[in-house]
C-alpha cells in the first residue's frame, strides 16, 4: 500500500465536494445502481486511457504510412489536451476526477477495497498500479512530452 503522505489527494473543481452537489444525489441513489454506475465510471477511464495511449503509436505509424485520419486537427487536439490534463493533474497531486467519481459511487454503493463486481475486479487492474506518486508524474510527463513531440513530427492538418 502506498504510504498516504505521498498520496494524490482529491479535489479541485471535480471533486464530489467542489464544483457539483451530490448531496441530493446521496439519498436518492439506490446502492445497486451506484455500483453500477460506477462500473460504467471505470470502463470509461479504461477507454480514456486506452485512447491516450493507444493513440500515440497509431499517430507515428500512421504518419509514417500515410493515414490522413491521424492528421485530424480535433482528435490530436483531444489527445493532447487529455494528456495535458493528465500530467497537469499529476504535478498538482490530483487524483483523476475519473477516479474520484468512481470513488464516491463506490462508498455510496456500500462497496470496500474487497466488495468488487467483474467489472471492477478486471478493469482495475489494468488501470490502478502500487507505485510511489513520483513514478505516475515521471510517466504522465515523459508521454506528454512523447505527444508533444508528435504533434510537431505528424502534424495536424
Amino acid at each position: 500500500m502506498r504510504d498516504s503522505r505521498h498520496a494524490p489527494r482529491a479535489g479541485g473543481f471535480f471533486s464530489p465536494g467542489f464544483g457539483c452537489r451530490l448531496g441530493a444525489m446521496n439519498a436518492a441513489l439506490h446502492p445497486a445502481t451506484a455500483a453500477l454506475l460506477a462500473d460504467a465510471l471505470l470502463a470509461l477511464h479504461v477507454g480514456v486511457v486506452v485512447f491516450v495511449v493507444g493513440l500515440l503509436p497509431l499517430v507515428l505509424v500512421g504518419g509514417a504510412r500515410g493515414w490522413r485520419w491521424v492528421r485530424h486537427r480535433g482528435l490530436r487536439l483531444t489527445h493532447l489536451g487529455l494528456m495535458g490534463f493528465i500530467a497537469a493533474q499529476a504535478w498538482l497531486g490530483r487524483l483523476c476526477p475519473l477516479t474520484v467519481w468512481e470513488q464516491h459511487l463506490r462508498r455510496l454503493a456500500g462497496q470496500d477495497a474487497y466488495g468488487e463486481s467483474f467489472i471492477e475486479h478486471g478493469l482495475s487492474r489494468l488501470l490502478y498500479w502500487d507505485l510511489p506518486w513520483w513514478a505516475f508524474v515521471a510517466a504522465y510527463t515523459g508521454f506528454a512530452g512523447l505527444v508533444v513531440w508528435a504533434w510537431w513530427r505528424v502534424r495536424p492538418r
